[in-house]
């Protein structure tokens, strides 16, 4: 019995890419282990967010992860009070040493509170002009295309699934729960495989109050799946920064386990030809503020 798990590392903002991204990287390398950084480009507006404390369940979340701690106080007043700054873009030599160490690098939006925010009011030429503007910064900052998108927030909608069949990529993972499929859109196929993260996040089980920090390894290790691919979502801020030890310790555990590591494109080449076709719904999941795209009959 095999039992298979993957990381998705979520860049969500500037604080995330240069004070978060080392210390996961250094992490991850002395495991061993590779992962997915799904990086946003273009402009940081996460003081902008502060728009959704009136959502259920916000301001409950942000006072159990202790954001200002874990995004720093300068960062919520981004876009606000204070200039919003790129974000991949300001580090490309970071990115390209990901690159080399053996992480896969892929788009994670352009403005990623923008996108996460906005994506249900965005028409086809505001959704183009989007990938067009983060495909282009990345290819400027790592010298390729992006083979792979991942939408913040795991926000998308009909038509921004249909944009991005435009783009070619190989895959994306713009979803929760679930095993790799494709979403069904009117009257056809999505061309591009989705491979959703199938676990919570460490800040949803602490916003909701399923686990504490110290408890975090534990939980993982318990509600893994054997025999199933299990994709763990990682965000960079949070455990390249204050929330750390949780993941240091889990994987030293899991190298102690019968844990096979495998990269998300990886799975995508094994998948392509086999994932089934399901339709995507929202739905709303402890310990995060709105609904997600979901998988029909997703775990």
């Amino acid at each position: 019995m095999t039992t298979e798990v993957a990381f998705k590392v979520d860049v969500c903002n500037h604080r995330a890419l240069h004070r978060g991204l080392p210390g996961l990287l250094r992490t991850l390398g002395e495991a061993g282990v590779p992962a997915s950084l799904f990086v946003a480009f273009g402009p940081d507006h996460s003081g902008r967010a502060i728009r959704r404390i009136f959502r259920r369940g916000f301001l409950t979340k942000m006072l159990r992860t202790r954001a200002p701690r874990m995004y720093g106080f300068r960062t919520l007043f981004l876009g606000t009070l204070l200039p919003a700054p790129s974000v991949g873009e300001s580090a490309p030599e970071l990115l390209r040493r990901a690159a080399a160490e053996g992480h896969a690098v892929g788009l994670h939006g352009y403005d990623h509170v923008g996108w996460q925010d906005g994506v249900s009011r965005f028409g086809a030429s505001d959704l183009r002009s989007r990938f067009e503007r983060a495909i282009g910064a990345f290819e400027s900052a790592l010298g390729e295309p992006p083979a792979f998108t991942g939408a913040p927030g795991w926000q998308v909608t009909p038509a921004s699934l249909q944009v991005q069949d435009e783009f070619g990529f190989s895959w994306a993972s713009d979803c929760r729960g679930g095993e790799p499929f494709y979403p069904a859109l009117a009257g056809h196929r999505a061309e591009t495989l989705q491979i959703p993260t199938s676990l919570p996040t460490s800040d949803e089980l602490l916003g909701a109050g399923i686990a504490r920090e110290r408890d975090l390894a534990a939980w993982y290790s318990a509600h893994l799946v054997p025999d199933r691919l299990n994709v763990i979502g990682l965000h960079a801020e949070a455990e390249g920064i204050h929330f750390s030890g949780w993941i240091q310790a889990w994987l030293r555990e899991l190298r102690d386990q019968h844990v096979t590591f495998v990269s998300l494109p990886e799975v995508a080449r094994r998948e392509r030809e086999r994932a089934p076709l399901r339709r995507i719904e929202q739905r709303e999941l402890p310990g995060r503020s709105g609904a997600v795209a979901c998988p029909e009959k997703c775990a």
